[in-house]
């Protein structure tokens, strides 16, 4: 029985689970590995517009198509693993927040690859 002026011990914290743990880490790896090879294939392609003819295509269109996308990328994954990491250690499901990072993110770089595409003809 409980006297009256002690304190109630807390009801215990519910255990944590392991297979979300995994599934959240592995999509925001997977989505830190999208970032990279998509800022990598970004670089490159406005590297390689040397024969970007001024009638038909836009420099400046492809460098903003390609840095907005993973700007916002980034600060999509950004604000996803913070989200993730958050949910996870008030012990409740994460992975649902680093799936919706990981396709949110693949998004934003297709719509940057299709700017891009749209700007150099």
């Amino acid at each position: 029985m409980v006297q009256p002026g002690y304190p109630v011990a807390p009801p215990p914290k519910p255990p944590v689970s392991g297979g979300d743990i995994a599934i959240s880490v592995a999509t925001l790896i997977v989505t830190a590995l999208l970032g990279a090879v998509a800022a990598v294939l970004g670089v490159f392609s406005l590297a390689f517009l040397d024969h970007c003819p001024p009638q038909s295509c836009s420099v400046d269109g492809a460098v903003t198509a390609v840095m907005s996308a993973l700007g916002v990328a980034l600060l999509i994954g950004v604000a996803g693993l913070v989200a993730t990491v958050v949910q996870l250690s008030r012990r409740k499901r994460g992975w649902p927040i680093a799936v919706a990072t990981l396709a949110l993110c693949a998004i934003a770089v297709l719509f940057g690859g299709v700017g891009y595409v749209m700007a150099v003809g």
